[in-house]
């Protein structure tokens, strides 16, 4: 039996702020990875969360050329693809040729978790932890009778339960758990809590902070005595690349002015 994914809830990868979980039923990892949108092949040797923390993801694209990675692996019946990087929704291309995928996100500054389930290049389902009421999808309330049995909701799916049998403001946690329970039961979905720790998991590129100029960065790097990026996956690391930039680049410092008085949008999963 699996670790299931209740103990997901408040879970963040080395990111320290994000956990972002893609789910795929019928496909390989490897599949995965190339849905997720890895470069056939482009695997690196295995790492622990930690260890994905030294690659210096640059997780912001608007400040610069963004980068993600994947760790991936496989339990329970399905594949999981665990992200690195900025928000990326790969849910239609997971579940595309008559597949099955479950996206779970939680981003600590923007919330609700949300979980969602697609079919076929399609969202069939999925709601806000903790805001079960307002459920998403071409079958909005396929989920609807677990949620029900499960305390969460009454039957008319707008209302919740009495809310003296115990959702109080410091049941949040516990709520969000119940949540989880309908996704875990329903389709059986496991994360191994050995992903979050020690497990050494494939890692793929799929967002390249890219490499038009890895040689001449790698070069650079060498050169001056600067930890190599990895050949495998080929992104430059966040502080590398800064390190370059302004090393090479006469017109570093004014460009550098310019990001930090540009206007950012905001997006919610920023």
């Amino acid at each position: 039996m699996g670790d299931g994914i209740q103990w997901m809830v408040g879970a963040t990868s080395s990111s320290g702020w994000m956990l972002d979980v893609h789910f795929a039923c019928g496909i390989g990892v490897e599949e995965l990875a190339l849905r997720m949108g890895a470069p056939l092949g482009a695997t690196a040797e295995p790492m622990t969360d930690a260890e994905v923390a030294d690659l210096d993801i640059d997780a912001y694209p608007d400040r610069g050329p963004g980068s993600a990675v994947i760790r991936v692996g496989e339990d329970a019946g399905w594949a999981f693809a665990i992200t690195y990087g900025p928000y990326l929704d790969r849910l239609a291309e997971a579940s595309r040729d008559g597949g099955e995928a479950v996206h779970y996100h939680y981003n600590s500054e923007h919330p609700p978790t949300t979980v969602m389930y697609a079919r076929d290049g399609r969202t069939v389902c999925g709601f806000g932890l903790c805001e079960e009421d307002n459920r998403y999808g071409d079958e909005p309330d396929l989920l609807l009778p677990d949620l029900v049995a499960a305390g969460i909701l009454r039957p008319d799916g707008g209302t919740y339960r009495d809310p003296r049998i115990g959702f109080g403001i410091d049941d949040y946690e516990d709520r969000k758990r119940l949540g989880l329970a309908v996704f875990e039961g329903r389709f059986g979905l496991s994360l191994p809590r050995s992903a979050l720790a020690e497990a050494r998991l494939p890692v793929y590129a799929i967002m390249g902070s890219p490499a038009p100029d890895f040689e001449e960065i790698s070069a650079w790097a060498a050169a001056n005595d600067r930890p190599l990026p990895d050949t495998h996956l080929r992104l430059i690391p966040a502080g590398l690349r800064k390190e370059y930039e302004r090393a090479t680049d006469p017109e570093w410092w004014q460009r550098g002015a310019h990001r930090l008085t540009a206007r950012v949008e905001w997006s919610p999963h920023a």
